[in-house]
């Protein structure tokens, strides 16, 4: 009889301890945590805008990151709030006269606005734990992840800090740049989570192979792409925090021109690009013939990949890029109401999304497999 490895010169045999079991990282299931957080910042946009498109954005005029998650309990608290907000530049320049009723109109918009980013956090926060206790985050990931929720409390940050500007002086707004700053960084947010559910969603063997094949001209080309989207979203939040999307409601002139005569009247000249109603408008709509021209030219570049995949995700941008267009135009001529100005806020969610899947395609394709004939 052969003689055991696993036996020693004594005859006897060692016990070998059984290997420890241990963990595998939950990819899939990491990403699917992160998608409802995709979800609800989706929300958050269109919450913040509507938020905005109704004049609610000061109707809470302190912050209190804890406490400020109870709305008011009772008549007597509202009348509190109410008599706080009496205090305020917007209502009594813009809003004297306001009833309780209406009051409590604008109160939930950003009550809702600010509980959605509260229940944001929880979420982050008990995924993260979930994950990180039973030890199923990869290598690499646990600090991608914190970032997330580092982003997400500086966001609320962020958040006060806008609403503090149009409590003083003669503000009956938010400044404008403080608006751009906090949807900019919404948007950044926005993106970081879908490339890591990108990224999460395919194997990191896979996506070690799938460099080799990387199309680099496209993904130059999306690179510039997004950062050029990115600037529209900045512009676009310009334009809401002037209202300058009802400014000039004619297409393809503004107001019989192509730049509005007004366009430099604000001294000093660097605020017209902040607060000039004419020249903001202007510039948010040239950038956006010039991310359509790109988004085009790119879109014709990729028809010669030879990938499938990646051909496929560029299609899909240079349709929500024209419809972008459309939704835009449409906006401008009927004076951005509500329900276009907030489907047009929602299309540059999916455009910016869709037009970084392009480049994630571009730069990890997908092996294409050859069918039998």
């Amino acid at each position: 009889m052969a003689r055991s490895i696993f036996e020693d010169v004594s005859g006897e045999k060692v016990d070998t301890p059984a290997p420890k079991p241990t963990r595998k990282s939950a990819r899939r299931a990491i990403s699917v945590w992160l998608m409802a957080l995709f979800v609800l910042v989706v929300l958050m946009i269109v919450v913040g805008g509507m938020t905005r498109l109704t004049d609610s954005g000061l109707s809470i005029t302190e912050w209190k990151p804890v406490t400020g998650a109870v709305p008011p309990m009772g008549e007597a608290a509202w009348v509190v709030e109410f008599d706080k907000y009496k205090a305020t530049p917007e209502y009594e320049l813009q809003n004297v006269g306001m009833n309780m009723a209406e009051f409590k109109g604008i109160f939930w918009w950003e009550w809702g606005h600010r509980f959605l980013g509260r229940f944001i956090g929880l979420v982050w926060f008990a995924g993260f734990v979930w994950f990180a206790v039973r030890r199923q985050i990869p290598t690499g990931w646990t600090g991608r992840l914190v970032g997330v929720g580092a982003l997400g409390g500086l966001q609320g940050a962020v958040g006060w800090w806008m609403v503090s500007s149009g409590l003083e002086g003669r503000m009956v707004d938010v400044a404008s740049y403080r608006l751009a700053t906090h949807l900019g960084l919404a948007f950044f947010i926005l993106g970081l989570i879908a490339w890591f559910v990108f990224e999460l969603r395919r194997e990191s063997a896979e996506l070690l192979q799938a460099r080799r094949r990387r199309e680099n001209g496209l993904m130059t080309l999306g690179t510039a792409l997004v950062v050029m989207l990115f600037g529209q979203i900045l512009l676009g939040a310009l334009v809401a925090g002037i209202d300058a999307g009802r400014s000039f409601p004619t297409w393809p002139s503004m107001a019989g021109a192509f730049l509005p005569s007004e366009s430099f009247d604000y001294q000093p000249m660097w605020s017209n690009f902040f607060e000039n109603p004419a020249l903001v408008q202007f510039n948010h709509r040239l950038l956006g013939y010039l991310a359509f021209l790109l988004g085009g030219f790119t879109w014709w570049r990729s028809r010669s990949s030879a990938m499938a995949g990646v051909r496929f995700r560029f299609d899909w941008m240079m349709v929500m890029m024209f419809g972008q267009v459309v939704l835009g135009i449409v906006t401008v001529i009927y004076a951005a109401p509500v329900h276009a100005a907030i489907t047009h806020q929602l299309g540059a969610v999916v455009l910016f999304v869709l037009t970084l899947q392009a480049r994630f395609e571009a730069a990890y394709p997908v092996e294409q497999k050859i069918s039998r004939k």
